[in-house]
């Protein structure tokens, strides 16, 4: 397009309020050519109100496509220190799982009572506790109970909650004992309330010995420390 075309191009747009942005964008020029060749037309004060309001939506949109590059790219650095995690880790020697299982009591499970007791929220670290107990400690399923605390406010759910946590175990809810509702805010924000299902307590059954047992277990980690 020649260059006196595309002048007249440009005034014509910018007289009905288009943006020098948009024009330069539309003509395939620079910036500074549009904005010499319509150094003399006035916007009028709705045309002038017109393009604050699309400029501010097109920030708006412009925000939103950073946030999303920049979700993007933390994505992309969590799977890749994901992926060296899992390579670093492994597979797990049954002495490896030992240990695990031993410190994983030391944090989360009962040391001033005299039965075994491990509470946790997280589906995968109860079902490496049941695994540490039967293949490591050689605890027979039939000595392992269950029992859930809930929020009282999800007293409603306690059946969907209980059948929850027996698939995820594979404990029969012949063993789980009756659940405990609390009477505390919940702190944590579910964005579905669904996703809430409270803490499990996994106990074996005549274990005061093996808790005593458990126990040795972490001051030997506590001296290997």
């Amino acid at each position: 397009m020649a260059k006196s075309l595309q002048k007249l191009q440009a005034r014509k747009l910018r007289r009905i309020g288009r943006s020098i942005g948009e024009i330069a964008g539309e003509l395939k020029v620079s910036k500074s050519s549009v904005s010499l060749w319509c150094s003399d037309i006035d916007l009028t004060p709705e045309q002038v109100a017109n393009l604050i309001e699309r400029e501010g939506k097109g920030a708006a949109k412009g925000r939103q496509m950073a946030a999303r590059l920049r979700k993007a790219e933390r994505k992309q650095r969590v799977d890749k220190f994901c992926e060296i995690g899992l390579k670093k880790i492994g597979h797990l020697t049954n002495r490896e799982r030992f240990l695990v299982g031993a410190s994983l009591y030391w944090a989360e499970g009962s040391k001033k009572t005299r039965e075994v007791m491990f509470a946790n929220s997280e589906p995968e670290m109860i079902l490496l506790f049941l695994r540490w107990l039967i293949e490591n400690i050689l605890i027979t399923p039939e000595r392992i109970y269950c029992r859930i605390g809930i929020n009282q406010e999800h007293e409603h759910r306690i059946n969907v909650i209980e059948q929850y946590w027996s698939r995820v175990t594979g404990i029969p809810l012949q063993r789980f004992k009756k659940t405990i509702l609390r009477k505390v805010k919940i702190r944590k924000i579910y964005e579905n309330p669904d996703d809430y299902y409270g803490t499990l307590y996994v106990t074996v059954k005549c274990g005061t010995n093996l808790n005593y047992e458990i126990l040795g277990y972490i001051e030997g980690l506590k001296l290997a420390a």
